[in-house]
């Protein structure tokens, strides 16, 4: 493949986190000679979201490889449906939900089950609908949910720098699913305690992806950049040709 055959990366974050997370990752493609784009996830609605990335979608010319971390998967699977020139869908230890299912649903799939609820802080923001409000993950329990494989200085400032998602994300129903007619990749971190690999696992295999699993926490892009690289140049040489 050349270079300028090669698909625009889009990378889109999750809640608690932000677009620095992709940095490691950035690098590393960037390198490989791939234009790379990490836009700002607004984490207010679920579909609100896809409709803020499906806008970037379509200032970009050529094909796309649209990546998503965590939430950022339910994101990617709204956003992506009918764009022609999304070629293929990569999961970092990621959501890829199916049509009327909503994320809090998702996490019980093949039995699993996360501790996320029990140690969620809430703080109102102006505008909210009712019953809606910010969750945030408590910074006591931080590192032990979601980045157990960073040191404890970096997941202290990523605590502290923690984007909030509305809490109405958790409950909303997605739409018809991008992964029943793109090709889609999955990373999944077999020490995640945030996503359960068990309800990963069962959504890469419901999509019929091509899963890679890793002994990592949730953040796999900032610990193991270098397999989420190189799962993410597999997804673009696999489905665009030479």
């Amino acid at each position: 493949m050349n270079s300028e055959s090669k698909p625009t990366v889009v990378l889109v974050h999750g809640a608690f986190a932000d677009a620095s997370g992709w940095t490691g990752v950035i690098k590393k493609l960037q390198r490989d000679g791939y234009t790379a784009l990490a836009p700002a996830n607004p984490l207010r609605s679920l579909h609100g979201d896809a409709e803020y990335v499906r806008a970037v979608l379509a200032t970009i010319e050529g094909p796309i490889v649209l990546v998503g971390h965590s939430y950022g998967g339910a994101v990617i699977t709204n956003a992506a449906t009918d764009v022609e020139n999304v070629v293929s869908l990569v999961y970092i230890c990621g959501f890829a939900l199916d049509e009327g299912e909503p994320v809090l649903q998702a996490l019980g799939l093949g039995g699993g089950s996360a501790a996320l609820g029990e140690h969620t802080l809430v703080r109102p923001y102006p505008g909210a609908g009712e019953g809606d409000a910010d969750g945030y993950i408590d910074p006591a329990y931080f590192k032990e949910l979601f980045c157990d494989d960073l040191s404890d200085e970096d997941a202290a400032a990523m605590a502290a720098a923690q984007r909030p998602a509305a809490l109405n994300t958790l409950g909303t129903l997605s739409g018809v699913p991008a992964w029943k007619t793109i090709p889609s990749w999955f990373l999944i971190g077999a020490d995640d305690r945030t996503i359960p690999p068990e309800a990963h696992r069962a959504m890469a295999e419901r999509a019929g992806g091509i899963a890679v699993e890793i002994e990592s926490s949730h953040v796999a892009m900032i610990s193991h950049p270098d397999a989420v690289a190189k799962l993410i140049v597999d997804a673009a040489k696999n489905a665009v040709p030479a």
